[in-house]
């Protein structure tokens, strides 16, 4: 089917749901749009409606372009091939202000997304699927070898039946590593429009490839052709889904949880700063093993594994499975290839965590 057919129908299916659609405006956060988008992200992944919508309201208020193009992050990272209508009925609303408007206001489309998306099944594997590639000490050599190949050889590996890290790794280069630059990769210009033609030649069912695409053009996110590189994967006839087991929280400042407060937010950087200073295992072990300027992204990472990526309503299926456990466990680095013992140490120290971020937020 032509790529613009099926945009034009995943819009006319957007502007169907949003009509007549309608939700109380919730009173917008005195916080920066860093943390509005962290706490929209992780309410959205945990279920949380209510204060995924209070974030939204506030990125409107403040920093719409960011509220979009983040919703259009979560569909492609966070929902995946869990709930691929989800996926492309949000990549629609990315296609501009004037056809937002012809369908709705800016806060009916991102209300209606945003409660979709909570109550989504969720599949988090195309990230954990770009860490791998990214980052897993089994696939260095192919970060090396494969930078140099053809495009058109590239795209013959990530068709084939290699190990699907080194598939990705493959159509990562095609797509090109310029978009999205990686310490871990080789830069180089790639060709996307011979990717995705490549992706609906192996059959992969048109309309994700073509929402893919789009997506990948209005986010630049090699998420997204990761997500249609996964469905060449077969999920198991009854899937089913179950939660995560969540650390404890707090509420902070005017009522944000304290995961909201990350290493991608100013007050969270500052919150792991004070933290390592202190007498924690975790703080102990990170300043023995990690050399001082990688420590807050170090710590940052193991507290992503066991609280900021965490979801209600997981997709269980044996390769998303595999690919979690990859990163959690064996992608933090030569300083820590079994990453067990850490991230048990870390999760001990979640409440000492959450004292240091109420204490630096301000």
């Amino acid at each position: 089917m032509n790529g613009q057919v099926i945009l034009d129908q995943t819009k006319s299916q957007l502007a169907e749901e949003v009509s007549g659609w309608s939700i109380p405006v919730p009173s917008a956060l005195t916080t920066s749009p860093w943390v509005a988008m962290s706490l929209m992200q992780k309410a959205i992944r945990r279920g949380e409606m209510l204060l995924a919508l209070q974030a939204a309201v506030t990125l409107l208020s403040v920093s719409p372009e960011r509220l979009w193009r983040r919703l259009g992050c979560i569909a492609f990272e966070d929902i995946g091939i869990a709930d691929l209508e989800v996926v492309s009925v949000t990549t629609a609303a990315l296609s501009g202000k004037r056809y937002r408007s012809g369908i709705g206001s800016e806060w009916q489309i991102a209300s209606y997304l945003v409660t979709r998306m909570a109550h989504a099944r969720q599949c988090r594997a195309a990230d954990d699927l770009l860490l791998t590639a990214e980052r897993h000490p089994a696939f260095r050599r192919a970060r090396r070898d494969l930078a140099t190949k053809p495009t058109a050889e590239l795209i013959r590996i990530a068709a084939g039946s290699a190990l699907l890290p080194v598939r990705a790794i493959a159509a990562w280069y095609a797509i090109g590593t310029d978009r999205r630059p990686s310490s871990y990769l080789s830069e180089r210009k790639g060709d996307p429009g011979a990717l995705f033609d490549w992706l609906c030649e192996m059959g992969l069912p048109h309309t994700v490839v073509e929402v893919s695409r789009e997506g990948f053009r209005r986010v630049g996110e090699v998420l997204c052709p990761f997500v249609a590189l996964l469905c060449s994967n077969q999920l198991p006839a009854q899937s089913r889904t179950e939660p995560d087991a969540f650390p404890p929280e707090v509420l902070i400042g005017d009522g944000v949880p304290s995961w909201a407060f990350d290493m991608y937010t100013r007050e969270g950087r500052v919150a792991y700063q004070a933290f390592l200073r202190g007498n924690s295992e975790s703080a102990k072990w990170i300043r023995m093993f990690v050399p001082k300027p990688e420590r807050v992204q170090f710590l940052g990472t193991a507290i992503f594994r066991i609280e900021g990526g965490l979801v209600k309503n997981r997709l269980r299926w044996s390769a998303g499975q595999e690919l979690r456990r990859f990163v959690d466990i064996e992608c933090h680095g030569p300083c820590c290839p079994d990453a067990t013992e850490l991230l048990s140490r870390v999760r001990a120290d979640i409440s000492a965590i959450n004292e240091a971020r109420a204490s630096h937020v301000g």
